[in-house]
């Protein structure tokens, strides 16, 4: 278990809540960052990074991975840092105020201010319709994301999945795992058509097992799984012996824990006040998609406008001794810390 003291705790780190890192830095006041999934960015990275983004000012066209990157060097100074691959799932408010959260993994945060720009929500894997998986969850052999490729050195893979995610770990682990099998359902694949390639060729060459119009319909060990059963169109079902296996079917958004947290909820979206996008817990802010007001619109730059009055209100909370002054960057520069 880990504790972290910090000004701030943002859950979620799409572009919003790393915009409010960056407006947090600003005003000097040092950020925490959590996200469930294994990486920044949100929907941004995990399911469209090579998607064109048009209403983005100053970039008539820009992609969405390039866009977390960009948002990436611009908080660098301010030096963020980040818990990633874990969920918040616990916030309690303390005697004099503040708050401490806890996450899935018992890493225990302790902050003045709370931000919540979860977007859509905590994603969720996609589980497929398969009896007894949950058994091998929790570190038995069946994942749903892959934080440490090295974790699967040397191991025999099964991964399942026709989209972007499943042909890049493909690409990746081939040269990792020491036997590694690609499931899909189809014959063609959702991913980026290189890829698809990519993955055809290593096939071809040995590297990796690429079963089509396939499905996994039963996992089996005893305790630790052990082998899956492959069920091909128009043929008999058969077992392979694996060590682990990873269903890549994508991530479906849910509010998660936070609908236990005491916060004025309308249509699975977070009321605020749009003067500073305060929730009804002093002390916790709801930026970004998560957030609901009247007129309010889901773009990514309406969050960015969001972030800054958050933090604008969030320094009389965390300096409420000091008068907040607006300084322009343009006379200021970026400060560090």
């Amino acid at each position: 278990m880990s504790t972290v003291t910090t000004d701030i705790c943002i859950i979620g780190a799409g572009p919003v809540g790393l915009f409010a890192v960056f407006e947090a830095g600003l005003l000097k006041m040092k950020c925490h960052v959590v996200d469930a999934l294994p990486q920044v960015g949100g929907q941004l990275s995990e399911i469209y990074p090579k998607k064109p983004i048009y209403d983005i000012p100053g970039f008539p066209t820009i992609l969405a991975g390039d866009l977390i990157k960009n948002q990436m060097e611009q908080i660098a100074p301010f030096h963020p840092a980040f818990t990633l691959g874990e969920r918040v799932e616990d916030l309690d408010k303390l005697e004099d105020g503040s708050f401490r959260l806890r996450t899935n993994e018992n890493t225990e945060i302790f902050c003045k201010v709370v931000v919540i720009a979860g977007g859509l929500g905590s994603f969720e894997p996609r589980k497929p319709a398969i009896d007894n998986l949950a058994n091998f969850e929790g570190g038995k052999g069946v994942n749903y994301m892959i934080l440490d490729p090295e974790h699967y050195r040397d191991k025999r893979v099964v991964l399942a999945g026709g989209g972007d995610s499943a042909l890049d770990w493909a690409i990746y682990l081939a040269d990792v795992a020491k036997e590694l099998t690609l499931v899909h359902r189809g014959t063609t694949f959702r991913g980026a058509p290189e890829s698809a390639e990519k993955v055809a060729s290593l096939a071809e060459e040995g590297h990796m097992r690429l079963l089509l119009k396939s499905n996994v319909t039963h996992v089996h060990g005893n305790g630790q799984l052990h082998a899956v059963t492959l069920a091909p169109d128009g043929a008999e079902p058969y077992q392979i012996e694996t060590d682990y296996f990873i269903p890549l079917f994508g991530l479906v958004p849910k509010l998660g824990p936070l609908e236990n947290w005491g916060l004025e909820l309308e249509k699975s979206a977070i009321v605020v006040n749009t003067v500073d996008y305060s929730t009804n817990i002093p002390g916790i802010y709801a930026i970004g998609d998560i957030n609901t007001y009247p007129g309010k619109l889901k773009l990514i730059l309406c969050g960015y406008h969001e972030a800054a009055l958050m933090a604008q209100s969030a320094y009389s909370i965390i300096n409420p001794d000091k008068k907040f002054v607006l300084k322009y960057t343009t006379v200021n520069g970026v400060p560090t810390m």
